[in-house]
């Protein structure tokens, strides 16, 4: 059975491009268009990873994390930061919120299949 990723980005083209290589790849993928959206579509299930954006409407990148780390059952999945924003700060907050590894904006198919290998027990 596929490891599943969630994929969490208000940008539709992001969504699909990550989407893409991560078939082809071989991982199930869910897509959400924010961090409501993405806690809305995980209910009570898990996936294996996610991967999220910083900044979006309703409920960012950072709170997200914050909320997936306050559920059991995914106070432990890896979670890849995929953002526009590389300072330091950002970095530092969101590693404090709980982030797995950072990525910045555009990336490169292999450098995230390469993150995601590195994270995914």
């Amino acid at each position: 059975m596929p490891r599943t990723v969630l994929v969490v980005d208000d940008s539709v083209t992001i969504r699909q491009m990550v989407s893409y290589t991560l078939k082809q790849a071989g991982f199930g993928v869910l897509e959400a268009s924010d961090g409501q959206d993405a806690l809305e579509r995980l209910g009570v299930g898990r996936v294996d990873l996610v991967i999220t954006d910083l900044n979006m409407p309703r409920l960012d990148g950072i709170a997200l994390i914050r909320r997936l780390r306050g559920r059991p059952v995914s106070k432990f999945t890896p979670v890849v930061m995929l953002t526009t924003e590389s300072q330091e700060s950002k970095r530092q907050e969101g590693r404090a919120a709980g982030a797995t590894a950072w990525m910045v904006k555009p990336f490169h198919p292999d450098k995230l299949l390469s993150v995601i290998a590195k994270v995914l027990p």
